[in-house]
């Protein structure tokens, strides 16, 4: 069975999607269209932008949906998945590729999110840190005993989980985790405290965006970051997305799902190769591909 995935937030880097606008009508179109959407040029700064211009939020965000949902379409026949999912803000992504909501929805709630996202960053102060080579259950027992919010934010493969918190609560965990015996507990050069209470304010606010969204039935199961299970009921995708702000990313959990249901083969789809690593992390068995736009 084939699955394919689709990356988040830090996957994105100058020139995305550039080939893509050159090469293909339906995605120039597209292109454009996410220009009229957004109101201002996008693709210039995904195609000529600096790093640190890609690194605005209400940038990063829709330029990685924007450049992932392109490539699905312009696949044709070999985007042909038994089964989806996205890394965090990828799984906006995996649903308008599965045609569980259209293009302009999708951009549209993704552009909303980041903004939701950003203000949320600047009503309290917080980030998030890296830990690898530690058990979760070690490291989810550190989280509990800190005074403050610090709790696991993305299960990204064994060994490997990224906390979430406030700034002093997060600096205080990692000097537990390493005295724990983390290899490294390193904190994070983010804007704010994704996939934790701290988000609260932005879920309210992406809430009634996503429950005024009309969603269709997906044409094939989507693994969702909150469950790690299969859905393909609109209420309860609905339902997910927006615990998804402020619950954790299980993507190690989802691969294994995704396996134990049958997938064979991964194809990433969107720019970096980010999940394709973590995937084989994950299971070393695993295959996994880039998809490539070819004319």
């Amino acid at each position: 069975m084939n699955a394919f995935i689709f990356p988040g937030q830090g996957a994105q880097f100058s020139g995305m999607g550039k080939n893509l606008y050159e090469q293909s009508e339906e995605a120039r179109a597209l292109f454009e269209k996410a220009n009229a959407i957004l109101g201002f040029e996008i693709t210039k700064i995904m195609f000529e932008g600096e790093a640190t211009d890609l690194k605005q939020t209400k940038v990063t965000q829709p330029a990685i949906f924007i450049h992932s949902v392109i490539l699905a379409k312009c696949l044709g026949g070999n985007f042909n998945p038994d089964m989806v999912a996205g890394h965090s803000l990828g799984e906006f992504s995996a649903l308008v590729a599965s045609n569980a909501m259209g293009f302009e929805s999708g951009l549209k709630l993704v552009a909303q999110r980041a903004k939701a996202m950003q203000k949320a960053c600047e009503l309290t102060e917080g980030t998030m840190a890296a830990v690898l080579g530690l058990e979760n259950e070690v490291v989810e027992a550190v989280c509990q005993d800190i005074e403050g919010i610090v709790v696991a934010a993305n299960y990204n493969c064994p060994g490997q989980l990224v906390i979430s918190g406030g700034i002093e609560p997060i600096h205080k965990a990692c000097e537990v985790l390493k005295e724990k015996g983390a290899r490294r507990a390193l904190v994070l050069p983010v804007g704010g405290a994704f996939h934790s209470p701290l988000m609260e304010p932005a879920r309210e606010q992406l809430a009634s965006a996503i429950e005024n969204t009309v969603f269709k039935t997906p044409s094939c199961p989507i693994y969702q970051n909150t469950t790690a299970a299969a859905v393909t009921e609109t209420a309860t995708i609905k339902t997910n997305l927006i615990a998804q702000l402020t619950a954790p990313v299980r993507w190690s959990q989802t691969i294994e799902k995704m396996i134990n249901d049958g997938a064979k083969s991964f194809t990433e789809v969107g720019p970096g190769n980010v999940l394709q690593g973590l995937v084989r992390k994950i299971n070393r068995d695993a295959n996994t591909a880039a998809a490539i736009f070819e004319n």
